[in-house]
């Protein structure tokens, strides 16, 4: 007769063996999967944007930095506007942050340089609430403007539209969607802009504008309606910035295809009409 302990471990052993061929079986594929997967890795490329900050405050510009690396942009910074100018056509960016003021080189004169040899996307900063400086920043190629102070969050709102629209990532379907005023045509989710298909170039500001007018084509829109919806509530500043844009959208769209779309309305403001 078989003592009760030889029982016992002999039905243990076979349990034991059962569990180790299951775990084996499993085991084994595991380990040659994940063999293979580091032969045969697959990895995939991330691609960083690239930021040149010229600020000539020291404090401002490492601020900057420290903010833009936390949101995973790769940063290079230049306090002066010739040092600048010489880095941003020498290298390669995806975004520039401009400041107006700056030594050697002012920040008009660094962008208007840059705009004869590259399209490299510009975000212009100023310490001055001047229209005018608004207005010749963004006539110069800037694709938008910042006053200071301003919360850094607004700045990387704008980066990151700014890169969506540069990057065309909007989908087929929503890229044929458009506005149509005769034979004036914008396409808001390409921020392309056409008369009779010829191509007309435009400011952000510029093409805000004019896509705030098709939606509302035929309608008499005042002055104090186009600011709060082309520049926002809390835009502080002259309603001539309104006229001046008008100016310039005309000088684009009315005047080249002479055909008045553009009409002024005595005593109310400006409507978008084909007639």
């Amino acid at each position: 007769m078989q003592h009760p302990f030889i029982t016992y471990t002999s039905r243990f052993y076979k349990v034991y063996l059962t569990i180790y061929s299951i775990f084996q079986f499993i085991y084994i594929p595991i380990k040659f999967y994940d063999k293979l997967l580091s032969k045969y890795s697959f990895k995939k490329v991330i691609y960083i944007k690239n930021i040149l900050i010229i600020e000539d405050e020291v404090k401002i510009a490492r601020f900057l930095e420290l903010e833009l690396h936390h949101e995973g942009y790769e940063v290079s910074t230049c306090h002066d506007g010739r040092e600048g100018l010489n880095m941003a056509l020498s290298n390669t960016y995806d975004l520039l942050i401009l400041d107006v003021m700056l030594p050697s080189l002012n920040g008009m004169e660094v962008l208007r340089r840059i705009r004869q040899v590259s399209e490299l996307p510009v975000i212009m900063l100023t310490a001055k609430d001047d229209v005018m400086d608004k207005v010749m920043g963004l006539d110069l190629g800037a694709q938008d403007y910042l006053t200071k102070p301003f919360a850094i969050e607004e700045l990387l709102a704008r980066i990151r539209v700014l890169f969506k629209l540069k990057s065309g990532t909007t989908s087929v379907a929503a890229s044929q969607n458009s506005l149509t005023c005769g034979q004036l045509t914008l396409y808001p989710d390409k921020f392309e802009v056409n008369y009779n298909n010829t191509p007309i170039i435009l400011t952000k500001k510029e093409f805000e504008l004019l896509e705030y007018l098709m939606k509302n084509k035929d309608i008499a829109l005042t002055r104090d309606q186009i600011l709060e919806n082309v520049w926002g509530y809390n835009y502080i500043g002259d309603t001539n910035i309104v006229d001046v844009y008008i100016r310039y959208l005309r000088n684009k769209i009315d005047q080249p295809f002479q055909k008045k779309l553009i009409h002024t309305i005595r005593g109310i403001g400006y409507q978008l009409k084909d007639n």
